[in-house]
Order: C-alpha cells, then sequence, then structure tokens
C-alpha cells in the first residue's frame, strides 16, 4: 500500500458540492492499493500514519506524532499514486489494484483507523472528490509499505 502522507492545518473533501469530510491540525494521506496488498500491509500503513513523526515538538524538531498532537486523519483513496509513469506520456494503471480490491483494503484500513484512532474522517472511493488543503510546512512524505 503507499500512502502519501501531508501535515496539514486543515483539509476538507467535498463531493457533488457537499462537504462530506474535514479535520483541522493533522493528517491527509492518500490512499493507493496495488494488486499484492492485503489486511497486513494496512494494518503497518496504519500503525506508521499514527506514529510517524512529522508534527514539531517544543524545540522545533519533528519528534511527535498524530497520536501525540492528537491531530485529525483524512484519508482519500487515490488509485493514481500507483501509476507507471516510468515511460511514455500516459500512466498505465496495471500496477494499481483492482477496484474491488482497492475498495475492499480502503474500506478495511478506514474501519481500522477509526477502532484505533478519532478524530477520522474520509473520502469515498470511485467518487469525483475535490481535496482541499493547507499543507503545514510544507511537509510530504511517500510511505510504502
Amino acid at each position: 500500500m503507499i500512502g502519501l502522507l501531508q501535515r496539514v492545518s486543515r483539509a476538507s473533501v467535498h463531493i457533488d458540492g457537499q462537504m462530506c469530510a474535514q479535520i483541522a491540525r493533522g493528517l491527509l494521506v492518500l490512499i493507493a492499493v496495488q494488486p499484492a496488498d492485503d489486511e497486513a500491509r494496512a494494518d503497518r500503513l496504519l500503525q506508521r500514519l499514527l506514529g510517524y513523526r512529522v508534527f514539531e515538538d517544543d524545540r522545533g524538531r519533528m519528534n511527535q506524532s498524530l497520536i501525540d498532537v492528537r491531530g485529525g486523519l483524512l484519508l482519500v483513496p487515490q488509485f493514481t499514486l500507483a501509476a507507471d509513469t516510468r515511460k511514455g506520456m500516459r500512466a498505465g494503471f496495471q500496477s494499481a489494484a483492482s477496484p474491488e480490491l482497492g475498495c475492499r483494503l480502503f474500506d478495511y484500513l478506514l474501519q481500522q483507523a477509526r477502532q484505533q484512532y478519532q478524530p477520522v474522517a474520509a473520502g469515498q472511493f470511485a467518487a469525483d472528490m475535490q481535496v482541499s488543503l493547507v499543507n503545514d510546512g510544507p511537509v510530504t512524505f511517500w510511505l510504502e509499505c
């Protein structure tokens, strides 16, 4: 699984002009599922998302995790992160999971996140979403499990 983690001061998702999710300070994470992914990889990604130290401590060092600062977690499905862009002028998607697997594992990740942490918000799989964010830093990391 791939998680593009962005430290944000705020973020939101709109679908059909309606806000369906929002967080204040926290992490916006775009999620992509690849064909070999399973629940164990989703569990590992969630563990890393919750514990990854991207927030500054009182000395200005990135030593605090999402759990430490009690920030919001916004998960957004983003299958295009798994695209193969190494050649040509058009992305190939054979490296992305099938829609069925992608949906199942995104839903699993979301369910596990909500059981282990609050607040958690989410975009909608296969929806046309408008994602807004204010990247704090900017701080962005590519996590792959």
